[in-house]
């Protein structure tokens, strides 16, 4: 049997053209084989157009003698994206780019207590109606890379220590003058501390003090607690580029890394991971699958799917997240290492991370870091956490290779922009510092504002 198929030259197109290319993907067009014979129709091949191929494209409608069936369209995807944020991130982490000469960037900006994905942001990037022409900028850095996530890392050991009762923020605790003998190998901070509190070792980064909190835990809590916040583990969220990362069981740890892993070295995580942790610390301790698509509709409108929020499970308690919040705020204080993700009108809670690349078998000190800077906003009733990662940040390019040099200054521009389009409600204003009053004022204040809506950005069919 021979059927004549309705069909007509179509081009996929991407009006926004580079935003929010690491998302939505692209499609290439090939034949395919019917139960009626051969069709050339596009199909996915990276991104939301391939993970939801089967949504996006409709069914060709045929004829045949004594038989007809019209063709049927492909549902609209509508993202959690929203459009202005996603540019707003794309713009600051374009400029930051060119002015670090890094390899690669990658911004993420999500809601804690939703785990919506408002922004996914990479650098180098590509435009998806010419994909061919920029191979490396369609690596999704911030879902596929991994990398050793250094001190942002060490969020994970302290809050669970305060959640097991360990420890206390107040309590002191030796960090042996910046270099201490474990296992037969030395540790060192980058500076010389005598006794800290454990809220002074967050805020100072003290490699030292946090393995020490580790060591109250043990290997085999420590390595359920970090399986538990989603490392080593696929998150969930519909894209094709994702990876584990990795965390070796206890019994293939050697004597020092009890040590090393709570400070970030011998496990790999991705962005994506890093950041759905810290949400879950700011949003009370329960950890949320990241959140990418807000429906399915057809070609009228009419919702076919709508996805909700779905929390995976409770990591930490309550208690422990209010303790580590206060920790955290004093990172980006005067004395902590990223002042320079301060802002002037919103309380901000981080992490700063630095560390060395492991590069054919060895660290390759002086050139080769990933730099990056983790934290949420308001501190108290966070509503964004956002992530900057930057891969090999030129030092000879006079912006420095740390964390809180390079990353927490793109973290400040990018939670300025967007705190201001959302409209969210300072909590660091002249009535706040003067007393309760001003604090109660502000909190009422900003539960009228906390219900907004949002633009989604979308990838859509006409009968695909």
């Amino acid at each position: 049997n021979k059927a004549i198929y309705g069909s007509e030259d179509h081009l996929r197109l991407y009006p926004s053209r580079s935003l929010a290319a690491h998302v939505i993907g692209f499609v290439a067009g090939g034949e395919t084989e019917t139960d009626h014979g051969h069709v050339f129709e596009d199909h996915g091949v990276t991104g939301i157009e391939l993970t939801l191929d089967d949504m996006l494209s409709g069914v060709h409608g045929w004829r045949k003698p004594g038989e007809d069936m019209a063709p049927t369209h492909g549902l609209d995807v509508v993202l959690t994206l929203d459009a202005n944020i996603q540019n707003i991130v794309e713009d600051e982490l374009a400029q930051a780019f060119e002015r670090c000469s890094a390899q690669g960037m990658c911004a993420l900006v999500v809601r804690p207590f939703t785990g919506e994905v408002l922004a996914l942001a990479n650098c180098p990037t590509f435009d998806p109606n010419e994909p061919g022409h920029a191979a490396e900028g369609q690596r999704n850095r911030a879902t596929a890379d991994t990398y050793e996530p250094g001190s942002t890392f060490k969020v994970v050991a302290i809050v669970t220590a305060l959640s097991d009762g360990r420890l206390t923020l107040s309590e002191n605790v030796f960090c042996e003058n910046g270099r201490w003998l474990h296992g037969g190998k030395w540790l060192r901070d980058y500076r010389s501390f005598g006794y800290l509190t454990f809220e002074e070792v967050v805020a100072h980064s003290s490699n030292i003090g946090t393995a020490k909190a580790a060591l109250r835990l043990g290997k085999e809590r420590l390595y359920n607690t970090i399986t538990n916040f989603g490392f080593g583990q696929i998150t969930g969220i519909p894209l094709d580029a994702q990876a584990r990362g990795r965390i070796r069981p206890p019994k293939a740890w050697s004597e020092i890394s009890i040590t090393r892993i709570p400070i970030g070295h011998e496990i790999s995580t991705t962005p994506l991971q890093m950041v759905m942790a810290m949400a879950a610390i700011a949003n009370g301790g329960v950890l949320m699958q990241p959140k990418l698509v807000e429906r399915l509709q057809d070609e009228t409108g009419r919702v076919v799917r709508r996805f909700s929020p779905h929390a995976l499970r409770r990591v930490v308690s309550e208690s422990a997240c209010s303790e580590m919040k206060r920790a955290l705020r004093s990172v980006v204080s005067d004395d902590g290492t990223a002042v320079r993700a301060h802002l002037d009108h919103y309380s901000v809670a981080g992490k700063t991370g630095t560390t060395e690349k492991f590069v054919e078998g060895s660290y390759k000190s002086g050139k080769y870091y990933y730099a990056s800077f983790v934290g949420f906003l308001p501190v108290d009733r966070p509503e964004l956490c956002i992530l900057v990662g930057v891969d090999e940040p030129d030092k000879g390019a006079g912006q420095g290779h740390t964390g809180g040099v390079v990353a927490a200054p793109v973290f400040r521009a990018i939670a300025e922009r967007v705190a201001t389009y959302l409209r969210i409600p300072p909590d660091i204003t002249p009535e706040t510092e003067g007393g309760p009053e001003g604090r109660l004022s502000a909190e009422l204040a900003h539960r009228r504002g906390s219900s907004r809506g949002h633009s989604g950005l979308s990838a859509t069919s006409s009968g695909r």
